[in-house]
């Protein structure tokens, strides 16, 4: 007895129905061959670095002649060093005075430029054009403008009558003219952020808490604040990110001076590694800042993962 066709689909049908299947891989295939340019210039310059510093932490070379394994010495001579523990100090310490800094200059800017004030459009640029702006030129302009002897910076104090300041041969000195540089140059980022963030928040808020009598600092407290706590999460680990990795600026403008008072880890790597060419201690130096800041963002993220929930 012959078969029903509706038992038994025929091989038009049959193919009919693999079309749906192989136009999914035939998507999946595009969309990795727009994305794979990016995966391997991410993979070229970031994963085979990091996986090479890794390999580089555990050997004794500078550069040239002979490579000798040497394990995790490098790990327990910088354990050893006071000199690592005061750059990592330095470190946190310098990302617990930027952070908090941008992050209050920035929205307090970005409340400012976002009323309807004249020229705001000039003001935006104003602040914003520094973070354009090489790190290194940056560095270099401050430099010179702190400058203890023919700065304009200690011309306007003692033209007020005070004592010039010794910017680059002292430790507090030396700590204020980086925090200054670096507001000067990050906060325009930080300002662009929050004032995005800002004209995202419906004004139906505003109008709302107005009619129930909320006054502007309760209005900021429960609407804008909790408004900005997406924009408040990323610039957070932007700026922590970007504290720890700092290196051009401070290296620009103190070198690390006076002493180790401005010593970070960057610069730290940097002078172990190309100043007394030991590239193994540098490259272990890089791996601990790398884990220092996976550590950090992961505690970030699950702060503000349960503060969400």
């Amino acid at each position: 007895m012959a078969a029903h066709p509706a038992t038994h689909p025929g091989p038009a049908r049959a193919r009919r129905g693999r079309l749906p299947g192989r136009a999914r891989v035939r998507e999946a295939l595009t969309g990795y061959a727009f994305i794979l340019p990016n995966l391997a210039l991410f993979a070229a310059f970031m994963f085979l670095p990091l996986a090479w510093t890794f390999v580089l932490s555990t050997q004794e070379t500078s550069g040239f002649g002979p490579v000798e394994n040497v394990g995790l010495e490098n790990y327990r001579a910088m354990f050893e060093d006071p000199v690592f523990w005061r750059s990592l100090i330095n470190t946190v310490g310098y990302a617990a005075i930027s952070v908090p800094l941008s992050l209050a200059g920035g929205l307090g800017l970005a409340l400012l430029i976002n009323k309807k004030l004249p020229g705001r459009g000039i003001f935006r640029s104003i602040y914003f054009i520094p973070t354009v702006i090489s790190a290194v030129a940056a560095g270099l302009v401050c430099q010179w403008m702190f400058e203890e002897n023919v700065g304009i910076v200690n011309k306007m104090i003692t033209g007020l009558g005070l004592e010039a300041v010794a910017w680059q041969s002292s430790t507090v000195g030396a700590i204020v003219s980086v925090t200054i540089t670096t507001q000067w140059v990050g906060i325009g980022l930080f300002m662009v952020i929050y004032l995005a963030s800002l004209q995202g928040i419906p004004r139906e808020y505003y109008e709302a808490a107005a009619v129930d009598g909320a006054n502007a600092w309760q209005q900021f407290r429960h609407i804008t604040l909790p408004g900005l706590r997406g924009a408040t999460f990323f610039l957070v680990i932007y700026g922590i990110i970007g504290s720890f990795q700092v290196f051009d600026l401070i290296f620009v403008l103190t070198g690390g001076g006076p002493g180790d008072a401005t010593e970070v880890l960057g610069t730290y790597a940097y002078d172990r590694a190309f100043e007394t060419r030991e590239r193994g201690y540098g490259a272990a130096i890089g791996v601990v800042l790398y884990v220092l800041l996976m550590v950090v963002t992961i505690i970030q993220w699950q702060a503000n993962k349960r503060r969400e929930d």
